[in-house]
């Protein structure tokens, strides 16, 4: 089996949060765009549990909610023939289209305002 299998997300895989909602680590338990959808990348819509939270905030521990995959340890392909990978995987939970934090914290491709999600390319410290 590849390398590149065990560092995609997939269902089970736990991921880091990258806004101040609360959550800190969730699992995803459905990659969203299909029945036959099996690995998500890099601006699609995940249903996650949240596994680890901060307490007070607006995010609670067992909590359902979709996030959106802005970074992923495997090779992502940009249309230019680049490639580009980040040292974790990272999700950002959103309220419909928007994040539900007030902060995005780490690198964010460009992809992502590409895919729709302008708020949360306009909250990112970095846009590479």
């Amino acid at each position: 089996m590849a390398l590149w299998l065990y560092i995609l997300i997939q269902l089970r895989s736990i991921v880091n949060v990258a806004d101040n909602s609360g959550a800190k680590r969730v699992g995803v338990f459905k990659v969203l765009g299909g029945s036959r959808k099996r690995y998500a990348r890099i601006g699609d819509i995940v249903v996650v549990s949240v596994k680890e939270a901060e307490p007070g905030k607006q995010v609670k521990k067992k909590e359902v909610v979709k996030a959106v995959v802005v970074r992923q340890r495997s090779n992502f392909r940009r249309k230019d023939g680049s490639y580009i990978r980040f040292d974790e995987n990272a999700v950002v939970i959103l309220d419909g289209m928007n994040p539900k934090g007030g902060r995005v914290f780490g690198p964010i491709p460009r992809e992502i305002k590409e895919k729709g999600f302008d708020q949360i390319a306009s909250l990112a410290q970095e846009i590479i």
